[in-house]
């Protein structure tokens, strides 16, 4: 959609809060910062951890839960799920990690929206059940899905799973049984949310799975064209579209004379479940396969590069890349279906190779393949053969990188951090003209 072009009659203190993972602070950020360049006040709530990024991107920063989360808190707790992959790494979090943070988080946010004067609130969907703080209070807010939603209607896999998207009875069947898990994994977190909700006197159906969500709005930053096929969305759902402005990120410094001029495959884990050196080792060897190429290789903090010796002479390894620069210049990524660097490929018109390996990023991969715009190998599967068999295929097939630069066209179109802006000043009521026009854009 075409932003809405309208004047801005009063302005919000808006606050936002994020997972504490630069997969959600990343665009939170970014759509925090076109609210602000909009003229609204925003401010950035969150662990210390977070003040970095937050000043990184020009915003204003206020740290709660200081005493429970001190600085250090992220790498240390959770770099515990760098080595785990699949439905461990989301059973370990979900028991591990959210509840000590929504517990802090639900008995510290109420003083710091006092502190801050903020009267609105934009949430991360996956900061699991924190919105029952504005819920109590009175305050608006809008929920945004920084990580790939998910889909509880059961028309198409729930998004920890890989199951291919498919429209038979028994598919329908097995998506359904699937949606326990979200039970399983919310069992260890809402009765922290219960408990809360006594102690302040806030009657919670907790038999309905969308009691808390927001009746404003819920943004996703997945594009309508990159998704599968869901029925029934609620009303309040809408699809944005990537939420990066390439700026307000701190720089990454990088070789940039050991470039040959190649063609350029560059390939990243990730900054969470990135631990993996056996995952890091195969793309090594399968891409040593073509050395017409030359490949970066980003392993992130948890891993040392040198544990990956011998490095094959068309490779550079660095513990960490200006990805999008390098996106630029590539014509392959080999990605671990990550949704920020699945969008940032298709953004910049290159095809991808995937590896999921934990959270959502097997319902990334699928829709990888399911649209054309690259395949994926199932962690359980891969071999050296095997993915140089997928980086050959989607190398000299044309189609995955027409595919590619079809969304590229699609994401430069639908301008997805207006879009969302739009969105959120619409809910909180700072936009009085044109407002279901805009929605109903949104979710077309």
């Amino acid at each position: 959609m075409k932003a809405v072009k309208q004047r801005v009659t009063k302005t919000n203190k808006i606050g936002f809060l994020s997972l504490p993972l630069a997969g959600h602070l990343n665009p939170m950020t970014a759509l925090a910062r076109k609210m602000q360049s909009r003229g609204n006040e925003v401010v950035f709530i969150g662990v210390p951890d977070i003040e970095p990024v937050a000043r990184a991107a020009n915003l204003e920063f206020a740290p709660f839960c200081e005493k429970e989360f001190p600085r250090g808190y992220v790498a240390k707790s959770w770099g515990a799920v760098a080595n785990r992959q699949g439905l461990d790494v989301v059973r370990y979090t979900c028991k591990e990690l959210i509840p000590d943070l929504l517990r802090a988080s639900l008995e510290h946010l109420p003083a710091k929206i006092e502190e801050t004067g903020v009267d609105a609130l934009v949430i991360d969907s996956v900061y699991l059940f924190l919105e029952i703080v504005p819920m109590h209070l009175g305050l608006p807010y809008v929920q945004v899905w920084n990580v790939l939603h998910f889909d509880s209607s059961g028309s198409t896999p729930l998004s920890l799973y890989g199951w291919p998207h498919e429209t038979s009875p028994e598919a329908f069947e097995r998506n359904v049984q699937g949606l326990e898990l979200m039970n399983e994994l919310f069992g260890n977190v809402i009765p922290i949310a219960q408990s809360y909700a006594e102690r302040i006197g806030l009657e919670v159906d907790w038999a309905d799975p969308a009691a808390t969500v927001s009746k404003l709005a819920v943004i996703t930053q997945t594009t309508k064209e990159f998704d599968l096929p869901i029925s029934g969305l609620a009303p309040q759902f809408h699809y944005a579209g990537p939420l990066r402005d390439d700026e307000g990120r701190e720089p990454v410094p990088f070789p940039w004379e050991k470039l040959t001029g190649k063609p350029l495959i560059y390939a990243s884990l990730g900054t969470l479940v990135n631990g993996l050196d056996k995952v890091y080792r195969t793309i090594l060897e399968a891409v040593s396969k073509f050395p017409e190429t030359q490949l970066v290789l980003s392993v992130g903090r948890n891993l040392d590069p040198s544990d990956l010796r011998p490095i094959p002479p068309n490779a550079i390894v660095v513990r960490s890349a200006p990805q999008t620069e390098l996106l630029k210049r590539a014509e392959l990524c080999i990605t671990h279906a990550g949704l920020n660097t699945a969008l940032e490929s298709l953004a910049e018109g290159v095809p991808m190779v995937a590896i999921p390996i934990g959270y959502e990023q097997p319902g990334v991969a699928c829709r990888i393949a399911y649209h054309g715009v690259g395949e994926f190998v199932e962690l359980e599967n891969l071999t050296t053969p095997r993915l140089a068999g997928q980086i050959a295929k989607v190398r000299s097939d044309a189609s995955y990188r027409d595919k590619a630069r079809w969304f590229q066209q699609i994401i430069k179109e639908t301008r997805g951090l207006d879009v969302a802006a739009d969105i959120v000043e619409w809910a909180f009521r700072v936009r009085q003209r044109d407002e279901p026009a805009a929605l109903a854009e949104s979710r077309s």
